[in-house]
């Protein structure tokens, strides 16, 4: 594992709900992160944020509404608020593991933009939602806001679009960084959407798939490899049957049949594979390991997680 860039993806198991649970999450991070720093890797990491992204929304929204003088808060800014808060508690946990190991390395933040296309279908077909629960009257200004919602248990919630990630804005930073021997963390919540208007990039009512951010960071900043840390040890044929059997290694070739078969579920598993082929694309050098935060270390031996090669 010496001297290799690799870039690691933090699921939610890895970061927790409340402000308390990330910040135990986020010691058990630092110290898997840490064992990384100590082979010699130079490090990237990005991470989810729907909880965290979805507590800023709501609060930001119930502060307008009790008052009305206050500006509502974009969803783009919520994006924003929610990479400094993770960040923050990310920075801190991995630096006071560090420090503690005798290692000496900076870890930076970057508040990071990318850029989606103003046209991309899902602007069309929102999905994600977000948010309090609203009734009628509130969902019914939402949409003369221009805003979409959609009815749920207990009244309607906001719903946005999850455009495909085109560029990462401050990807020439990141690299900077790295190549300075900082640990870098970036693209938090799958980065702040935004649209190219002119000189301009205008922030967007939009939602990055984390899977996807995450494997263009990690082809952004030509990592060896992709850690996808999930809730699960590795991934499963058959997942959730009674027959059900872990995948230890396969090839893009082999992936992309098992996707092709129906073996991972849309919403969980499959984006982890398509992400994995699409970095790793023509590269006999790159490979991608899917696993849990507490395995990484028996995931490195080979003992369990899935390792993915061309």
């Amino acid at each position: 594992m010496k001297n290799r860039r690799i870039a690691i993806a933090l699921g939610h198991d890895a970061l927790g709900t409340t402000l308390p649970e990330q910040q135990r999450a986020t010691k058990r991070a630092a110290a898997a992160i840490a064992d990384l720093v100590q082979d010699d890797c130079e490090i990237v990491i990005t991470h989810s944020n729907g909880p965290q992204v979805g507590m800023i929304h709501t609060a930001m929204s119930e502060f307008h509404r009790l008052y009305r003088n206050y500006t509502a808060t974009p969803m783009s800014v919520c994006s924003a608020m929610s990479q400094g808060y993770i960040g923050y508690d990310l920075q801190q946990a991995i630096r006071s593991e560090l420090v503690g190991r005798g290692i000496f390395r900076t870890v930076s933040t970057i508040l990071t933009q990318v850029t989606v296309d103003p046209y991309d279908d899902a602007f069309y077909h929102p999905t994600k939602i977000i948010g309090r629960v609203m009734d009628a009257a509130e969902a019914e200004e939402e949409e003369k806001k221009g805003n979409h919602v959609t009815l749920v248990e207990g009244g309607f919630r906001r719903i946005v679009a999850a455009p495909t990630p085109i560029e990462i804005v401050e990807l020439d930073a990141v690299n900077a960084l790295m190549d300075a021997n900082q640990i870098v963390i970036a693209a938090g919540g799958g980065g702040i959407p935004v649209l190219q208007q002119g000189n301009k990039l205008k922030g967007a009512s939009a939602v990055i798939e984390k899977d996807l951010i995450a494997g263009l960071l990690a082809d952004g900043v030509n990592a060896d490899q992709l850690m996808i840390l999930t809730d699960v040890d590795c991934v499963y044929k058959d997942y959730g049957k009674e027959k059900q059997e872990p995948i230890y290694m396969m090839s893009c070739e082999q992936a992309a049949q098992y996707m092709a078969d129906g073996e991972f579920g849309m919403g969980n598993m499959q984006p982890k594979v398509q992400t994995a082929i699409s970095f790793i694309g023509d590269s006999d050098n790159r490979s991608v390991l899917i696993t849990r935060l507490s395995s990484i270390r028996e995931a490195i031996l080979g003992q369990t997680g899935t390792l993915i090669r061309k």
